[in-house]
């Protein structure tokens, strides 16, 4: 299954654009390549919607917000409506403030997602639920697949909480990821990236259960791989092997 999808996205070398954040873009780029898709990144609401049909699918990722980059938000997703391509929202660090939460509220009414990912204190907050939250991290208890339940029926989307394991929720079916390693949790824009991996995923051929699946497993273990190697003494030695193993073949 894994390698399947994989191939598909290698073979396809979909283009994704990105609205994300400035923290991450270079980390995401690279590792958009090393997976097997090509990253554009285009902000200027002018150019977002040309940009978004020259596109197999959208990310769109709200780390680090301002009003111009919202309209262009707006702007891309309706364009990919229209061609019916994949559209990806990780809602980073929504329930920090209002604004973030307003902005989220309003991609998901003027937008139809294909997935949404985010960890179970993103998530939660969008289905009016509570979990303890410091800045963009989540850090209480949670029941990640009564989230992602609630998340996929509220808005008639794929879900997907990422952590410890990753829980995601696609048309109804509910599903559970073990594959990772704890230095994803202290490198910037590993869930960023992520959401990056899954957009790929989604625009090649193929069951939207497994090609998500395919993907969450692939990244874990690409990040497992990266750990084991001699080389790695923490997360900035971490860092380049974990790009290096996302380039690697995939494992069934």
């Amino acid at each position: 299954m894994a390698v399947n999808v994989i191939d598909r996205v290698r073979e396809q070398r979909p283009l994704i654009h990105h609205i994300t954040n400035a923290v991450v873009m270079n980390f995401t780029a690279n590792g958009l390549l090393a997976f097997g898709g090509s990253p554009i990144m285009a902000n200027a609401k002018q150019e977002v919607e040309e940009v978004t049909r020259l596109s197999q699918g959208l990310l769109l990722n709200i780390g680090t917000l301002h009003e111009n980059q919202v309209e262009a938000m707006i702007f891309a997703g309706r364009a990919a409506n229209e061609i019916g391509i994949p559209v990806v929202l990780d809602p980073v660090g929504a329930p920090a403030t209002r604004y973030r939460s307003d902005v989220c509220q309003r991609i998901l009414q003027e937008v139809k997602l294909t997935v949404i990912k985010g960890n179970a204190g993103e998530l939660a907050h969008l289905v009016d639920q509570d979990v303890d939250t410091k800045g963009v991290d989540s850090t209480g208890e949670a029941d990640a697949e009564a989230i992602v339940r609630l998340v996929a029926e509220k808005y008639q989307t794929g879900a997907v909480c990422t952590g410890e394991k990753d829980v995601g929720c696609i048309d109804k079916d509910v599903f559970v990821n073990e594959t990772g390693h704890p230095l994803l949790a202290q490198i910037t824009g590993s869930g960023c990236l992520l959401g990056s991996l899954l957009t790929a995923s989604l625009t090649v051929e193929g069951n939207p259960k497994e090609k998500v699946l395919a993907t969450l497993s692939h990244y874990g273990r690409a990040a497992e791989q990266a750990a084991d190697h001699p080389d790695v003494k923490g997360p900035g030695t971490f860092i380049p092997r974990f790009v290096d193993a996302l380039a690697m073949g995939a494992e069934k």
